[in-house]
């Protein structure tokens, strides 16, 4: 009878003692891509929450923020900035919300309609097919006659071909990026993202 207890202790105890001895894994910081540098840096807690949140900092903020430190009401935000300045009226259709495909619709000097999409993601995640057949339809409930997707990342290849299907137009980052350091008012890293 003694040895059937020591039959079950033994399991027990080298359980334990095994669970003390095994090391503890660390939890890995989340690190995201920088879009100005190829270099990655550590997000802070803070910056990530005010990603998910759907409130809009000052233009200044706004227009002082690198991308990837925009959420996407501020991301529309400044591309509403941007058309403006570029002589387009411009109608904030769906800022950060419910938009049914549509965020801003630009109207040219010619009373010329384009609804607009704007997509804030980080550079891993890809503007699904799905985006872009919903921004297709959409331009129809606003009486726009052009599309226009614009991306803080880039399209998946479905995507991109449903795009030429539907004619729907798309800056991806690299060239949103582009088209508004071009414009001057956009100076990120000149400001505190919070202070």
């Amino acid at each position: 009878m003694q040895t059937f207890w020591w039959l079950l202790l033994i399991p027990i105890a080298l359980g334990v003692i095994s669970g003390l001895l095994k090391p503890t894994k660390k939890k890995k910081k989340k690190r995201v891509a920088s879009s100005s540098k190829s270099k990655t840096k550590t997000v802070s807690k803070e910056l990530l929450n005010h990603r998910r949140l759907k409130v809009c900092r000052t233009d200044e903020v706004i227009l002082t923020s690198l991308l990837s430190d925009l959420n996407g009401p501020e991301f529309e935000r400044l591309l509403a900035l941007y058309f403006r300045d570029q002589g387009y009226e411009v109608r904030e259709v769906g800022i950060g919300g419910n938009d049914g495909g549509v965020d801003l619709v630009i109207i040219d000097r010619r009373g010329e309609k384009t609804a607009v999409q704007a997509k804030c993601y980080s550079n891993h995640n890809l503007v699904p097919v799905q985006t872009v057949r919903e921004l297709g339809t959409a331009k129809r409930n606003h009486d726009c006659i052009l599309a226009l997707l614009i991306t803080t990342s880039d399209l998946t290849g479905p995507a991109k071909k449903e795009a030429e299907q539907y004619r729907v137009d798309y800056w991806h980052g690299g060239l949103i990026e582009d088209k508004l350091r071009r414009w001057g008012k956009w100076n990120p890293g000149k400001r505190k993202i919070f202070n």
